[in-house]
């Protein structure tokens, strides 16, 4: 008789094991299954350190895991294939872990919780288009085992801040005394958001970080290192990157440090970054100072904190967009264009071929200029790459941010750099899109239109990029397990669908 389960899943376990699984599941075809002859209409995996079989149901977003025992295949929930990749990843790695396999129920709980909230502030999302995209990432990073995980903290603690359940909220304001503070670049945008009492400047505060750190903090305060002026008078939206928020009235952008691992790192602004982001952020404004419009970039101004807690307190002031953009373009997240959200030109594109062909036309000349010509290795993934739509939807127009990802090449050798560019640009990003844009227009191959676009650059590296057997692929699950530094990149060779005949 079979065993009755007396807490079957609801329909919204159901969705939320299927927005967790799908990253999870792409982790694991990447980097360690290896496919075998199928004996049925899914494809089929040997995991090599169990032995055991695994099959799921194909796609961008692979579905519906099952393992084989017993001579029959069985359905995993989330829970179930967690358990499943960690004893996998101990047979095959020899190391154990149980932080990770933590973290993957922390991110299917996170959704969980985010889709619950969505269900219940379904008026409360944004009308500006740009805010959607950049609050519409349920799945989040495709390639992540966790990309949801929220520190494991309770819902209570991060919901109010989460930019996928169209969080909105004001900034908590304080007065560091002057002596105290640490600061670089222009820092002048914090200073209008509040009065500070005579003696004190105005540090802005991500009010999630405030609760994280108070403990730490009681000293300060006790002393009047710092003092509590109260909160913004407008609220803040966050980003996709959740410490990054946006104040749409002032048309300013802010990045906090918060100490919670996100995907592979805890988000701290660490002050070694902080120290050298002036070089970095200067070196691309030039470079795209150079290269002229449409292209943009948005500027990380400056920094100010306090010098007791300079990590933790840390804020960055980023450039708006209003002073970027073309006359009557509408910015959107790359990001939220290749996860879907209410409105994006990516799905509603009449003729998908020239969306593309114009896609392509504004976001990679001015990341392979910044590489070749002014040594600029930009983080062109998905999250830090702005593309602005015309009135039909068409692309006209790619900012693109964040100085403290970027590289240059007087630091890190050309092909270390090449290869960063390649992984960020080609693999997280333009292959994202491509997908999307072909899952949402049947029949589409993206690839002749990419082969054309970078053939047109003629930097040294471009032929053998057409031509090569593979493109670098970030191992993030094996990343994680083994416990190598986030910013540690290592990559393994994928099927590369630029060269002709291997698309697909």
């Amino acid at each position: 008789m079979e065993p009755v389960d007396l807490n079957p899943p609801t329909d919204a376990a159901r969705r939320a094991d299927a927005y967790a699984s799908a990253p999870l599941l792409n982790c694991l075809l990447r980097e360690v299954a290896r496919p075998v002859p199928a004996s049925g209409d899914r494809p089929e995996y040997r995991l090599p350190g169990t032995g055991r079989l695994l099959r799921v149901r194909p796609g961008r977003r692979p579905a519906d895991p099952e393992v084989r025992a017993d001579g029959a295949w069985h359905s995993l929930t989330h829970a179930e294939l967690v358990k499943l990749v960690a004893e996998e990843l101990r047979a095959h790695t020899g190391l154990p872990n149980d932080d990770l396999p933590a973290e993957m129920l922390d991110s299917r709980d996170t959704v969980a919780a985010l889709l619950a909230a969505r269900a219940r502030a379904r008026t409360l999302a944004p009308e500006d288009p740009y805010l959607r995209s950049e609050q519409s990432l349920i799945t989040g990073h495709p390639h992540h085992p966790a990309p949801k995980a929220r520190g494991g903290g309770p819902v209570a603690a991060w919901l109010p801040y989460a930019p996928e359940a169209h969080a909105r909220f004001p900034l908590t304001l304080l007065g560091v005394r002057e002596d105290q503070v640490a600061e670089e670049g222009d820092t002048s945008a914090l200073d209008a958001l509040g009065t500070a009492p005579p003696g004190y400047r105005l540090l802005p505060a991500h009010p999630w970080q405030l609760d994280l750190l108070a403990r730490d903090l009681a000293p300060a305060f006790a002393d009047r290192r710092l003092i509590r002026l109260g909160t913004t008078e407008s609220v803040v939206w966050p980003t996709a990157a959740v410490r990054t928020v946006y104040e749409p009235d002032r048309d300013l952008f802010l990045k906090f440090s918060l100490d919670v691992r996100i995907t592979n790192d805890i988000r701290r602004l660490w002050r070694h970054d902080l120290e050298k982001l002036d070089r970095t952020d200067t070196a691309a404004r030039e470079a795209f100072a150079a290269m002229g419009p449409p292209a943009a970039w948005l500027s990380d101004r400056g920094y100010r904190t306090a010098a007791f807690a300079f990590e933790e307190l840390a804020v960055l002031v980023r450039d708006g967009l209003r002073g970027h953009l073309l006359p009557g373009a509408t910015p959107l997240l790359a990001a939220g264009l290749a996860e879907g959200f209410d409105g994006s030109p990516l799905a509603a594109a009449p003729d998908p071929h020239a969306w593309w062909a114009a896609y392509l036309r504004q976001v990679v000349p001015p990341a392979l200029r910044a590489f070749d010509e002014h040594g600029v290795v930009l983080e062109a993934h998905l999250q830090n790459t702005l593309v602005a739509v015309d009135a039909a939807g068409m692309p006209v127009q790619a900012l693109f941010r964040d100085a403290e990802g970027a590289k240059l090449l007087s630091d890190v050798s050309r092909e270390a750099g090449w290869e960063r560019l390649v992984y960020c640009l080609l693999v997280n990003h333009l292959t994202e899109i491509a997908a999307a844009l072909a899952e949402a227009h049947p029949g589409l191959d993206p690839w002749p239109a990419v082969r054309a676009e970078l053939s047109r650059h003629p930097l040294p590296e471009i032929p053998a990029l057409l031509t090569a057997p593979a493109l670098p692929g970030k191992t993030n699950l094996l990343l994680r397990w083994t416990g190598a530094d986030g910013a540690d990149a290592r990559y393994l060779p994928l099927p590369n669908p630029l060269r002709e005949g291997d698309a697909g």
